[in-house]
């Protein structure tokens, strides 16, 4: 290692163990000089002014979802404080209901009912102004999209509708008065929002998500009154909303209106050379900023797979020509030459994120400080949202600290000093075995990596080859990155363990990482005691198709994991020039990637390249040429040719030393297989915990509701 390193290990040992530290890597954080950033980046350091009020840089997070809001508001505000701490000017909520008329539950967003809403929301402003960061609040009545299982209030739409989703309800025609109440209850929560401590105030028309976008909808609203027909009516209550909000708050607070341009409709939808344009062109000057994107949800927060970096650009770059107010856009943005770009070249005020302020909240800060290597990027996976669309806390592939800011105390920066002098040698380098290593290594402990292969990550290094999983990499160069500027972190490659070969070690502590398999008997959800195979017939697993292997001839692919792994294989095969079929027993291709957003794109890309597909069956046997398939309801039996047959339906721990000596620690897949989100996250909390082993029951703090009894 450079010299430099060997001082940073010395400044480090002189340390007080009391004192939490930052990135080891990093001698400023040790030294306390602070480091200058690039002045090519003091254009994105520029205040921004938001009608009252003022952004101290232009890093906007934009509202997104995060699987906390009002069911575990500690949380969530504890996670929005820790954006603010990271330097994003301005940090926004998801969307808030503003009335039971639109009551998302299950889902777990923000709420400003009444006024005992208001400390909940109030919590989470305190944090965010404690960094000098601006508050911003989406309010949203969601109508149609908002079928109201707790409130049981009969939905609201511009005009007699079924709600989203299948349940058999339908949303009823606004009169006069409903739009009326409307728009006094938009009024009453931005009142609420201000009492709140918000510093920026959402007027909601984007991803078709809100009444308001739906009274702008052609084919939502097919109203004949003064609210239907022209865009000059269907913006009616979108203008109504925006100068009630601006009369009742906007002299102490910035005014947002966040739309989608171009809903990838067509002549249907708004598009951005049509309705789209023509709406900001109607309003250009009205709001204090605005923040466009496209529709709907799965578009706009469209995963690297399928759309990369700045994708958003060509729909919105129109949009400042129109306006002198602010404009925020997203495109997944985590270069800073590229944020400088868009500055500069007059397309956007401010760099709006959501996805990238998850992987790394301190994003900014790094920018700011000339630690530009050190950005966590976002891989584009959408595990983010899968948190949020299961009900449950948002979790992220990157940054295993999202969501356990308030839960376990976890910093994305911070982590407390080793405990001891203890040494650690971890086998596997992998997403787990690489991610204990950063953090124990940030900690201040030795620690050994030893790695079989010749190369760093494991599966991710694999996955990341498959079609569009590119960005997938980024997991693996962050931490190699890191783990190189650690005088006191070793890697070795191609450097198999055994039990022998362990008694060399005898002085460390010994954490198995070695990661997990593909089963080649088809045991799974649909087979728990695997699938007939006669002797004579090729069967090959994920790992073989890694490794190389490509069938001769037409091949099935049987998906009974559920996830990316089947159809991302399937369309390997397919554009290698083979003939695919792909077989799952659920009755859509990758059916858990509706919880990523990309469920739709992928059964579209498969249909598009010639891969066939046999959904609602399950494999039942596999011989020589063809495979036998059960349809799961029926039981009807049929044959399909095929000289070879790719099984992805569970994965076994890779635990051999494991099981030589069950005295050593496993961890990640070694354990148990799952994401690669929870691999990471597996490798964090062994670092965090090591030296200072749980004793609770229950690991973590939790948001109780105390009842008072009268």
């Amino acid at each position: 290692m450079v010299t430099s390193r060997a001082l940073a290990v010395e400044l480090y040992e002189k340390i007080s163990d009391h004192i939490i530290i930052l990135e080891q890597n990093s001698l400023e954080l040790l030294t306390g000089k602070p480091m200058a950033r690039h002045s090519r980046y003091d254009i994105l350091f520029e205040p921004v002014k938001i009608g009252p009020v003022t952004a101290k840089n232009r890093f906007f997070q934009v509202p997104h979802c995060n699987g906390m809001g009002r069911s575990f508001p500690s949380s969530m505000a504890e996670m929005r404080r820790t954006k603010a701490e990271g330097g994003w000017a301005v940090v926004c909520t998801e969307e808030i209901e503003i009335h039971p008329s639109g009551d998302h539950s299950p889902w777990a967003g923000g709420r400003l009912w009444d006024d005992t809403d208001i400390p909940v929301l109030a919590k989470m402003c305190d944090g965010i102004h404690e960094f000098g960061s601006l508050a911003g609040a989406e309010l949203n009545h969601a109508g149609q999209m908002s079928p109201n299982r707790y409130s049981r209030s009969v939905p609201l739409s511009p005009s007699h509708i079924p709600v989203a989703g299948h349940e058999p309800l339908q949303a009823r025609e606004m009169d006069l008065q409903d739009i009326k109440n409307l728009r006094k209850w938009h009024r009453d929560a931005a009142i609420r929002a201000v009492n709140a401590g918000f510093d920026i105030v959402y007027v909601y028309a984007g991803h078709q998500l809100s009444t308001i976008s739906h009274f702008l909808s052609r084919y939502r609203n097919r109203r004949s009154d003064h609210y239907g027909g022209s865009l000059e009516n269907r913006a009616r209550l979108l203008k109504e909303i925006l100068a009630d909000t601006k009369d009742a708050v906007g002299h102490t607070c910035g005014i947002a209106i966040r739309f989608a341009v171009d809903e990838l409709k067509g002549s249907m939808g708004f598009t951005s050379t049509g309705e789209g344009y023509d709406l900001i062109e109607m309003l250009a000057e009205e709001p204090d900023l605005w923040d466009v994107n496209i529709s709907s949800w799965e578009h706009d927060s469209a995963t690297s797979r399928f759309k990369q970096s700045g994708y958003q650009d060509d729909y919105v770059s129109f949009v400042k020509k129109i306006t002198s107010k602010p404009v925020v856009g997203v495109g997944r943005y985590t270069s800073p030459d590229a944020m400088v770009s868009l500055v500069k070249s007059g397309q956007l005020d401010m760099i709006g994120a959501a996805r990238p302020s998850i992987a790394d909240p301190f994003l900014p800060k790094k920018i700011e400080e000339g630690r530009v290597e050190d950005i966590r990027e976002c891989i584009g996976c959408n595990i983010c949202v899968s948190g949020d669309e299961s009900y449950v806390p948002i979790r992220c592939t990157q940054n295993p600290t999202m969501g356990e800011e308030w839960r376990r105390g976890w910093h994305p920066e911070r982590i407390n000093p080793k405990t001891s002098n203890e040494r650690v040698l971890i086998i596997g380098a992998g997403p787990t075995g690489l991610e204990a290593a950063r953090a124990l290594g940030q900690r201040g402990y030795n620690v050994v990596v030893a790695e079989r292969s010749t190369e760093l990550g494991g599966r991710v290094v694999k996955e990341s080859r498959l079609p569009g999983f590119g960005e997938w990499g980024r997991v693996i160069a962050y931490r190699e990155y890191q783990i190189r500027q650690m005088a006191n972190v070793d890697v070795y490659l191609e450097s198999e363990m055994s039990s022998d070969t362990l008694t060399e070690f005898e002085d460390h502590h010994i954490v198995v990482a070695t990661g997990s398999k593909w089963v080649n008997d088809g045991i799974g959800r649909e087979n728990p005691l695997g699938i007939k195979i006669n002797k004579d017939t090729k069967t090959y697993t994920p790992d073989d198709i890694f490794k190389g292997y490509r069938p001769d001839g037409p091949v099935v692919v049987f998906d009974d994991d559920h996830f990316y792994m089947g159809g991302a294989i399937a369309e390997l095969l397919r554009k290698s020039g083979c003939e695919v079929t792909l077989v799952t027993p659920a009755s859509e291709i990758s059916s858990y990637t509706t919880k990523t957003l990309e469920q739709h794109a992928i059964q579209k890309k498969l249909l598009e390249i010639g891969v066939s597909l046999e959904m609602s069956h399950n494999l039942k046997s596999v011989r020589s040429s063809s495979a036998e398939l059960e349809c799961i309801y029926t039981g009807r039996k049929k044959e399909i040719e095929c000289s070879a047959t790719i099984l992805v339906t569970m994965r076994i721990p890779v635990d051999d030393l494991w099981k030589s000596n069950p005295k050593l620690d496993r961890i990640g897949d070694a354990m148990g297989p799952s994401t690669i989100a929870a691999a990471i996250y597996s490798g964090h909390l062994y670092a965090r915990e090591f030296g200072n082993p749980t004793i609770n029951e229950v690991p973590f703090r939790r948001e109780l509701i105390n009842l008072s009894m009268g």
